[in-house]
């Protein structure tokens, strides 16, 4: 039986993740959220993700990057380099041989294939929704429309913002 996958985000109510390869929003406890989920776990993730978070290889996470270059920038790995593969499926498969939960952490395609396996594999979905249409330039996909089970749900605000944590899971085949 494959692992989970767990597809970690924050988006806005309209669908928002991102604007000129940035958050288009400061949230200290998502952020937080964050970081303490993948910490020590397997992070999937694309290649303007991997540049652009300046943790991906700290704190134990073993960062697998889906990109069609050749080179990525390897900051300060050691250890922990990135695992590079050119497809999910071929991330999963790396993955699956690692230990730690699998952690999908965008972008917005890789999100999209993920879903995509709804019913092929058992999914999770940690949500930080926020309650506000935010401009953007890079979308999370469609998530309503399959039949979530709701696992938890925290409401919070900072001085900008209301959202709300969530927790969702969609079973594994049988």
């Amino acid at each position: 039986m494959p692992k989970p996958l767990h597809l970690i985000v924050a988006c806005a109510e309209n669908r928002v993740i991102g604007r000129e390869r940035k958050l288009p929003w400061h949230l200290p406890e998502d952020l937080k959220y964050f970081h303490d989920a993948t910490a020590g776990q397997i992070c999937v993730l694309g290649r303007i993700c991997y540049e652009t978070w300046p943790r991906a290889n700290t704190e134990g996470r073993r960062p697998i990057v889906l990109t069609s270059h050749s080179l990525i920038e390897n900051r300060n790995a050691g250890e922990n380099a990135p695992i590079v593969a050119d497809s999910l499926t071929a991330a999963l498969t790396a993955a699956e041989e690692l230990p730690g939960e699998i952690y999908i952490c965008g972008g917005e395609r890789i999100y999209g294939e993920t879903l995509a396996l709804a019913g092929m594999r058992a999914l999770r979905l940690h949500l930080t929704l926020i309650h506000s249409d935010v401009p953007g330039d890079t979308f999370f996909p469609e998530w309503r429309h399959l039949a979530w089970q709701e696992l938890s749900r925290r409401e919070s605000a900072d001085s900008k913002y209301r959202y709300t944590f969530l927790t969702l899971a969609l079973p594994s085949p049988r």
